[in-house]
């Protein structure tokens, strides 16, 4: 009889592109594969594309560091979740649950744990975020993206994985990147990030400097829904998108250097690509600092150029690119010193192993 699992995790892309990477490695092996993610979060678009994997929505909340009215009322969207979450895998009868994190993770690890269901959790960022911080004392496996981490969570449940990371990323063509951005590929390509919301830091810096930047280099900008600056369309040398899916692998290929945001799926994607890159993470005034942890982890392996957002200015954007392109070489040099280990087997182990005989 096939084993079955309920994969779970959302709000970004990058709470849900572990589970992407999961879903064809667990059919191989024959699983049934069940997705429980909130009634409007991006993982529900994401995961509908995937054929054989049903989706089921639970309600669910945000846990604010911050003073909102919405603090009162979604507790009790939690406690809601929980309940929904309960009878899901109660009628589901899972082996076991995979959360690679996010809001919507909460209630149905804890859904779990009240059905005697065996779990395991997916860490991204060097120290734990909240969702992940309330659900980790009801799972059963915790795994590491950072060995650093393991100083933050309950050591008899932590595993060092690493990252996980999506096998088609690394089968990009440059040359279809190049035709899908109708570049002549006399000048380098800089691709500009911001995580799968987008960063309007990001944006904003880009485009003041967008003349300046572009007399150097072509530059592939991912501005986030919504955030396409129609008066730049048909600029020459310079190409943007909203967001990307299968096009992403064809872009990162093209690209020579990297700006982005310190999230831990895209930059530990950077890293496997060996794509030179120029982090500029999230403020400790717009997040619980765990980019910049982040970045800091990257910048002191050698692998990335850190400009704090609080620095960033136009002179010292365009110098950090400029540096970051000059020094490519020894960046690369540094990533391929990475090791070649498989975190997605090792994940895949521990996902067997913890499920229920």
């Amino acid at each position: 009889m096939a084993k079955k699992i309920i994969l779970t995790g959302g709000g970004t892309a990058g709470h849900v592109m572990v589970n992407v990477a999961l879903i064809p490695k667990l059919k191989e092996l024959g699983w049934d594969i069940v997705y429980i993610g909130s009634h409007q979060g991006i993982e529900r678009e994401i995961i509908g594309r995937i054929d054989g994997v049903p989706y089921y929505s639970v309600s669910t909340g945000k846990l604010r560091r911050y003073f909102d009215w919405k603090n009162f009322k979604d507790p009790f969207n939690v406690l809601k979740g929980v309940w929904q979450a309960y009878r899901l895998i109660q009628k589901e009868k899972p082996d076991v649950v995979f959360s690679k994190g996010g809001f919507v993770s909460v209630p149905v690890i804890l859904g779990a744990w009240l059905n005697g269901v065996p779990s395991v959790i997916h860490e991204s960022d060097l120290t734990p975020g909240l969702a992940n911080k309330i659900a980790m004392p009801f799972a059963t496996k915790i795994c590491l993206t950072f060995p650093e981490t393991k100083q933050y969570v309950n050591a008899d449940k932590a595993v060092y994985v690493g990252a996980v990371v999506r096998e088609e990323l690394k089968d990009g063509n440059a040359e279809q990147g190049r035709k899908m951005c109708q570049f002549d590929g006399k000048k380098p390509v800089l691709l500009a990030m911001g995580g799968s919301l987008g960063s309007k830091t990001i944006n904003d810096a880009l485009r003041a400097n967008l003349s300046t930047l572009l007399a150097e280099f072509d530059i592939i900008h991912i501005c986030g829904k919504g955030n396409i600056d129609r008066n730049l369309e048909g600029q020459n040398g310079y190409k943007q998108f909203e967001y990307v899916n299968e096009e992403l692998p064809h872009l990162l290929a093209l690209a020579d250097i990297v700006v982005s945001r310190a999230g831990a799926n895209a930059i530990f994607e950077l890293l496997a690509l060996r794509k030179p890159m120029l982090l500029i993470p999230l403020s400790k005034a717009a997040s619980r600092g765990d980019q910049i942890l982040n970045a800091r982890s990257f910048e002191k392996a050698g692998y990335a150029e850190v400009l704090m957002e609080e620095d960033l200015t136009n002179e010292s954007l365009q110098a950090a690119i400029h540096r970051l392109y000059e020094n490519k070489d020894r960046y690369r040099k540094n990533m391929e010193k990475a090791g070649a280990s498989d975190p997605l087997q090792t994940l895949l182990a521990i996902i067997q192993d913890t499920a229920r005989r």
